[in-house]
């Protein structure tokens, strides 16, 4: 029903970029404003970080049918977007939150599982500087799989290390 584009600060040192929005993302035209965004603003606050200083996104800006997974087609329609995004932002980081959104951006085939922990550069044509880029378990599969949390926490706080080393250097 709603174009769900972008949530959070245009000036922000970190982005999360999802796979398409829920029910009530796309009620509110928001992204990662239900149950996941809920669990996404409290693994922000853990490592001392609010949502109003990072950049939320999704691959994709509007719900699929049936909350279905998106399409690569779905995908490839909003991915010059989603980069010029990337682009003008700048950030110092950049996570992306579930397998499809690792799969698009990241260019990698393995699972998420794999992919997390591990960092990647992210760039496009028209950047200066690649972006360190990692994957992470989508909150809303945290949701579900509670003994993932874990693996999470580290995550989170590997990203706030990697934020401190990149400022340590600036």
């Amino acid at each position: 029903m709603n174009l769900v584009f972008t949530d959070g600060s245009p000036d922000a040192r970190l982005m999360f970029i999802g796979e398409a929005p829920g029910a009530q993302e796309d009620r509110q035209g928001l992204p990662f404003v239900g149950p996941s965004g809920h669990l996404l603003d409290k693994m922000l606050h853990s490592i001392g970080i609010e949502r109003t200083d990072v950049l939320i996104s999704n691959t994709v800006f509007w719900r699929p049918p049936g909350n279905r997974t998106p399409t690569p087609q779905e995908t490839a329609v909003c991915m010059p977007f989603m980069e010029r995004l990337i682009e003008l932002v700048d950030p110092d980081v950049l996570v992306t939150l579930g397998g499809p959104a690792a799969k698009a951006l990241l260019g990698e085939t393995q699972g998420v599982g794999r992919l997390r922990g591990r960092w990647f550069t992210y760039q496009t044509p028209r950047m200066s500087h690649p972006v360190e880029a990692t994957a992470m378990f989508h909150p809303a599969y945290l949701l579900r799989t509670p003994a993932q949390k874990r693996a999470a926490w580290q995550d989170m706080l590997g990203i706030k290390a990697k934020l401190a080393a990149i400022s340590a250097k600036a």
